[in-house]
């Protein structure tokens, strides 16, 4: 077995794990930036999105996709933080939600005045949000499905999908949905595909959306508003 080269400094995982991620689009991560309603947190473990005024006590814990940068998420997440939901967005260990084994509370510990907390997470993210569950209230599900079995959790789940994703497809989601409590709420967004729920550009591989970005992201702030007021328990 040849030996491993030996590594230089600490800086050289960090390096490697920039390697091919998405960048965050300039104009929509600025709007959020500028945005009087929303108080940005950016710690090392995750940036925190928080209402400056009229918080609900929920909270929700947002995974990336794989070599997604979390910035990508800000703007679509912006208007469920402008109704009253924190959002603490992941960073993930070298951008992979599979390498990152923290628990949820080492992020939801940025956020101590939330009373109840959802997780959740896009793509691979989902997938990794649907392993700590058991530490969470419920499960929002953005382009993605559980690998692991939830059916007989009583969890309360939103999972969204994308009409036009080529990547997790809508036959993959319900090919995955006997995975997930039979309540689970199913949402299929018309016109979005796999990058639709960011802002990092198209993917290879996926569908061509036809929902603008404004209707995105209000679809999103609509149906999370929905299912906190309705299906999470304070």
């Amino acid at each position: 077995m040849p030996s491993l080269p030996r590594r230089r400094n600490d800086a050289a995982p960090a390096r490697y794990g920039q390697v091919g991620v998405m960048a965050a689009e300039p104009e929509p991560l600025a709007s959020v930036k500028a945005n009087p309603a929303i108080s940005i947190t950016d710690d090392s473990a995750a940036i925190v999105l928080s209402p400056t005024e009229g918080a609900t006590g929920d909270g929700l814990v947002f995974i990336p996709g794989a070599k997604v940068d979390p910035w990508a998420y800000a703007a679509k997440l912006s208007g469920i933080v402008e109704s009253g939901t924190t959002v603490v967005i992941t960073k993930p260990w070298l951008n992979l939600a599979f390498f990152d084994l923290r628990s949820l509370g080492a992020f939801t510990s940025l956020a101590p005045d939330v009373d109840t907390w959802a997780v959740g997470g896009h793509s691979l993210g989902g997938v990794r949000a649907c392993q700590l569950t058991q530490d969470a209230e419920a499960l929002i599900l953005f382009a993605s499905y559980c690998a692991n079995d939830l059916s007989a959790s009583g969890l309360p789940v939103l999972s969204l999908a994308g009409e036009l994703d080529g990547l997790s497809t809508p036959e993959k989601i319900a090919d995955a949905r006997p995975l997930l409590p039979a309540d689970a709420d199913m949402v299929e967004i018309a016109g979005a595909a796999h990058s639709s729920f960011g802002d990092y550009g198209l993917q290879p591989g996926d569908g061509t959306p036809t929902i603008s970005d404004a209707d995105m992201t209000e679809t999103l702030t609509s149906e999370i508003d929905h299912f906190f007021q309705t299906q999470v328990a304070d």
